[in-house]
C-alpha cells in the first residue's frame, strides 16, 4: 500500500503527480463522451452541469477541436472564400495555411459570440448561470457541422476545386446548393442539439428553451444588420 511521502517538498510532488493523473482521466473521459453527442447527446449535456475545476479544464482539448473544425466548415462557405482566388493566385498548400489561419479565427469568434449570445438569451428567460458554461454548451452542440467538414472538404476539393474560391466556374448553380444544403442541415442538427442542451443542462422548461434561442437569434441578426445600416 502506497503512502503519501511525509516531507513538504515530496508532498508537494506527490500532490502535484496525482492531481496530474486524475487531469489525464477526466481529458480522457471528455474524449470517450465527445461522439455521444451525436448518439446519445443528454449524457453529455448532464455531464456538462458539473463545475468541478479540474472537470471544467478536461474540456477544453475536445471543445478545442471542435472550434477549430467547426471554423474550418465554416469559412469555406461564406462569400469571401468564395472570391478568395479572383485577385491572387494560390496553390493547395498556401490556400490550406490560410484557410487553417482564417479558421482559427472565424471558429474562436464564432465560440465565444455564440456563446455568450445563448447565454444573454438565457439570462433574458430568467436563467442565473454563468457563461462559461453556456460556451461549452455551443461548443459541443457544435460537432454535427463541424462534422460537415467531412462531406464538403472532398466535394469542394474533387468536385470544384480552384473554382471554389473565385467568381464563376463548375461550382455556380446546383453543385454549390447541394454543399450549402448538406452543411444547413448540420447546422440544423447542431441547433436542435442545442435547444436539446439549454433543456438538459440548465433545466430549462422548452418555453424557457424557445425563449432564449429567440433572444439569441434576435441579437445575432441585430449584430448582422447594424453594421450594414451603419
Amino acid at each position: 500500500m502506497s503512502q503519501k511521502p511525509s516531507k513538504p517538498g515530496a508532498a508537494a510532488d506527490y500532490a502535484a503527480r496525482a492531481g496530474s493523473a486524475e487531469a489525464q482521466t477526466r481529458v480522457r473521459a471528455w474524449w470517450r463522451l465527445l461522439p455521444r453527442v451525436l448518439t446519445r447527446p443528454s449524457d453529455v449535456f448532464v455531464a456538462l452541469r458539473s463545475d468541478d475545476e479540474t472537470d471544467v479544464e478536461a474540456r477544453s482539448e475536445p471543445i478545442l477541436a471542435i472550434v477549430i473544425v467547426a471554423g474550418m466548415a465554416g469559412i469555406l462557405l461564406t462569400p469571401a472564400w468564395g472570391t478568395l482566388l479572383d485577385d491572387q493566385s494560390l496553390d493547395w498548400l498556401v490556400l490550406a495555411v490560410v484557410t487553417f489561419i482564417g479558421a482559427l479565427f472565424y471558429g474562436a469568434a464564432g465560440y465565444f459570440l455564440l456563446g455568450f449570445v445563448v447565454w444573454l438569451g438565457a439570462r433574458g428567460v430568467g436563467l442565473d448561470a454563468r457563461a462559461r458554461p453556456a460556451r461549452h454548451l455551443v461548443a459541443f452542440s457544435a460537432l454535427p457541422f463541424a462534422l460537415s467538414l467531412v462531406v464538403t472538404a472532398p466535394a469542394i476539393v474533387f468536385g470544384f476545386g480552384y473554382d471554389w474560391f473565385r467568381t464563376g466556374g463548375s461550382d455556380e448553380g446546383a453543385g454549390r446548393v447541394a454543399v450549402l444544403a448538406i452543411a444547413l442541415a448540420l447546422a440544423l442538427w447542431s441547433v436542435a442539439l442545442l435547444a436539446l442542451g439549454l433543456r438538459t443542462t440548465f433545466r430549462l422548461p422548452w418555453r424557457g428553451v424557445v425563449g432564449a434561442l429567440g433572444l439569441a437569434a434576435v441579437i445575432v441578426a441585430a449584430f448582422a444588420v447594424v453594421p450594414s445600416v451603419l
